[in-house]
């Protein structure tokens, strides 16, 4: 069995970040969520992986290299332009051959991998399972119709009125028979080549369709808000340790992971946190589900709930909740400015300001 990873999007709703990153490396407790997904299939007995590349492969070959450090001989497979999840398995066929394969999403977080779902799968093994989760507004996602027995009977794409809220997760198995439903469909009104259409055209030909609904944790990493809700569920579950140094002004408390090479100077550490190697905390307070990466410089700052990328800095900018600052980013006091107030009101207006 082989995987088919997917790390050739553009990632729009994470720009600016990833106007000068692929989406895939932006880290989650200062490891690339890629690198996660990588671990599951690794842990799932997969050795196999290729990976779909486009106009951030260089960045993802540099970070991933041949796999060696996952346990993996990966293989890279350009993308000219993000087609469709059904393009991709497209042009991976000669790759692919005709072995079973499970194709994960690269931008997509789920907790306790897939070890679980692709032993499933190989002791069923149907023509294609896909995975499912309640989401609470289906209509950003593809979208599956069970009937009475649970067993799948349509899938749509981003619907504007849902038959159900189950959403199909970023993780896919197949065995070869979705080369010759990929090849059957047409692109959809986006212009892509939808891997639903081609899961559809299979339910549609009498296949074996089967689902695996999830009640864990999981997360399409493809805007701010999930990659902090990540972070902080992925710190939730460090061990404390303390490998760089805390000088005696200083405190920390709870599950906080100070790398080698970290400096904590005169600061209040509140985990779960974590702090990169060459990072530097001075005269500040970072406080939980922070994740700084290495070789920041924290000064007379406070951070929540954040995620700060390498190389970058933070001055006396008070204090910085529910952010996300990219790599070698500065970020330091405004000059001030005399205060005003500027109106247009209408008749008989009220206005009330704090001053």
């Amino acid at each position: 069995m082989k995987a088919l990873v997917l790390s050739g999007g553009a990632g729009t709703r994470l720009r600016p970040i990833t106007h000068t990153s692929a989406k895939q490396l932006v880290p989650v407790a200062n490891k690339a969520v890629l690198f996660y997904g990588l671990e599951s299939i690794a842990e799932a007995g997969i050795t196999e992986v290729g990976v779909i590349v486009g106009d951030t492969a260089a960045e993802i070959q540099d970070a991933v290299g041949d796999g060696s450090k996952f346990g993996l001989q990966i293989t890279y497979i350009p993308q000219e332009r993000p087609l469709g999840l059904a393009h991709a398995v497209q042009i991976a066929r000669d790759y692919l051959g005709d072995d079973d394969f499970v194709m994960y999403l690269g931008d997509n977080f789920i907790v306790g991998g897939i070890s679980a779902l692709v032993e499933e799968f190989r002791r069923h093994r149907p023509d294609a399972q896909i995975l499912l989760t309640h989401v609470p507004d289906p209509r950003a996602f593809g979208v599956a119709e069970l009937d009475g027995s649970g067993q799948v009977v349509g899938l749509e794409e981003k619907p504007k009125h849902p038959k159900s809220d189950l959403a199909l997760v970023g993780v896919y198995l197949f065995t070869p028979a979705i080369h010759e439903a990929v090849r059957a469909i047409e692109p959809s009104w986006r212009g892509e080549l939808e891997i639903t259409h081609a899961i559809q055209h299979l339910i549609d030909a009498g296949a074996d369709i089967r689902c695996t609904v999830i009640h864990g944790y999981w997360k399409d990493t493809g805007n701010v808000d999930d990659m902090l809700e990540v972070n902080r569920t992925v710190l939730e579950g460090l061990d404390r340790r303390i490998d760089g140094e805390v000088d005696e002004l200083s405190e920390t408390v709870g599950r906080v992971v100070v790398e080698e090479g970290a400096r904590i100077v005169n600061s209040r550490i509140v985990g779960p946190a974590v702090i990169g190697a060459g990072s530097v905390v001075d005269n500040s307070y970072i406080g939980p589900f922070t994740s700084i990466a290495e070789n920041c410089h924290i000064t007379d700052s406070e951070l929540e709930f954040s995620i700060v990328l390498r190389d970058s800095s933070i001055a006396g900018v008070g204090r910085i909740e529910s952010s996300l600052i990219g790599r070698h980013a500065e970020v330091t006091p405004a000059h001030h400015v005399p205060s005003a107030h500027r109106f247009v009101l209408g008749d008989h207006s009220k206005v009330q300001i704090h001053t």
